[in-house]
């Protein structure tokens, strides 16, 4: 794996000490090592580690170059990417979507609207017409290179969307490892020996590969990076947002992708945002470019594990697609960093998983013929003691351990 020289037989054996060791913890999470194994089963799998074999990342180039799970402490420690193994052991395709898992997977917007590429010209906004574009489904992207800690990965590819417009594309996606103290040090934050902690990047280019301009009046796309994580009862998605009137910086949050979110699943305090993230409740919340900063991320307190997203964001940009189910009156009106919770559509039936989703999108790309755009994606998992990690949480997000943990407690005892 990767630089790791084990065989096979101590391999196994890490593994099963691994399983053991979660379940008596009561984790749900496999090993990342049981990750590994399970997936190279059925896919190609290309492992990035550093120089301590601790920091692993696992990329599937067939699945268009998604991280699916990552480790800060070797192939016994957790995976922190929530994977379908139903789906992806039934070699099965789906017509909608192939939900495979992965904490850090390329997608293009918008979703919904006049300008969707997920809906074909003319058809309703419902599920039963919504199809996500082969592409940046099921289609694999060809890996360009591989070194111990980056892999380089695309292909091109044409999408149509609902107003009939034809986009020829190129992509390019490099998945590298990068170290927590590195990518954080801007902020001020040291990382504590004792805390164990894995980061990755995707820089993923888009480039107009046709020979027409890219027009806002006939639709534009965006960079979409999605990372689904595995849910707990015990885990809260952290959103710091600017203040400011609605009038000068927008709605404070979008709510309204699958109902308006209840006061006891969403928390909304001046300067930051409390959600749920136990896969009970299917959700999604959103937040504007004038709104949004830079880095956001999720706190799983039965785990310790403090996970963060660091993301491009210009600061002048403020055309983002709209991904809405309707025909919009804003198409260019969108959010730039989402998040989902899984849960069942509607009473009764089953959601697609225990996982929740940390979501960032590019501007909306108005492209020439060969121009391109670029937008980074850094995932950083940090697990070690309430007292190590209260003051990366303070300097990254804002708020401290206590002040998540109980936001939502906070919340039910205001009148």
């Amino acid at each position: 794996m990767g630089r790791m020289r084990l065989n096979c037989s101590l391999y196994k054996l890490l593994i099963l000490m691994a399983a053991a060791q979660i379940q008596q913890n009561g984790i749900e999470a496999a090993s990342f090592g049981q990750d590994i194994e399970f997936l190279r089963k059925h896919v190609k799998v290309v492992v990035l580690a550093d120089r301590t074999g601790e920091s692993q990342v696992a990329v599937v180039p067939a699945y268009q170059g998604r991280v699916m799970t990552s480790t800060a402490t070797g192939v016994r420690g957790r995976g922190y990417g929530w994977l379908n193994r139903s789906l992806i052991s039934s070699g099965k395709r789906e017509p909608h979507i192939n939900i495979y898992g992965g904490e850090d997977r390329f997608w293009l917007g918008p979703e919904g609207g006049q300008y969707s590429i997920f809906f074909a010209p003319g058809s309703p906004f419902d599920l039963e017409h919504w199809f996500t574009p082969p592409p940046i489904d099921t289609e694999p992207f060809e890996v360009e290179s591989v070194t111990g800690d980056k892999v380089v990965c695309g292909r091109r590819f044409a999408v149509t969307n609902y107003a009939n417009t034809r986009f020829e594309v190129e992509v390019r996606r490099e998945v590298r490892l990068v170290n927590a103290n590195d990518a954080l040090a801007d902020l001020g934050v040291s990382v504590p020996a004792a805390v164990k902690s894995v980061g990755f990047e995707s820089v993923n280019t888009v480039k107009n590969a046709g020979n027409a301009d890219w027009r806002p009046e006939t639709g534009l796309l965006s960079i979409w990076i999605l990372g689904m994580l595995n849910a707990s009862a015990k885990t809260t998605v952290v959103i710091p947002i600017r203040g400011g009137s609605e009038t000068e910086y927008g709605p404070v949050v979008n709510d309204a992708y699958f109902g308006r979110v209840p006061p006891d699943r969403l928390v909304v305090r001046p300067d930051v945002l409390y959600f749920r993230a136990d896969a009970r409740y299917r959700s999604k919340i959103g937040v504007g470019p004038k709104r949004a900063k830079s880095i956001f991320g999720s706190y799983n307190a039965a785990g310790k594990v403090l996970t963060l997203v660091r993301f491009s964001l210009p600061p002048n940009a403020d055309k983002y697609v709209n991904s809405m189910w309707e025909l919009q009156k804003n198409p260019y009106g969108g959010d730039v960093v989402n998040s989902y919770n899984d849960g069942p559509a509607k009473p009764g039936a089953p959601g697609f998983g225990n996982f929740y989703e940390l979501e960032t999108s590019s501007p909306a790309l108005a492209l020439a013929p060969g121009a391109e755009a670029r937008h980074v994606h850094t995932t950083i998992h940090l697990h070690g003691s309430e007292k190590d990690l209260d003051p990366i949480a303070h300097a990254t997000l804002g708020v401290g351990l206590n002040e998540i943990q109980t936001a939502f407690s906070r919340s039910a005892a205001q009148p």
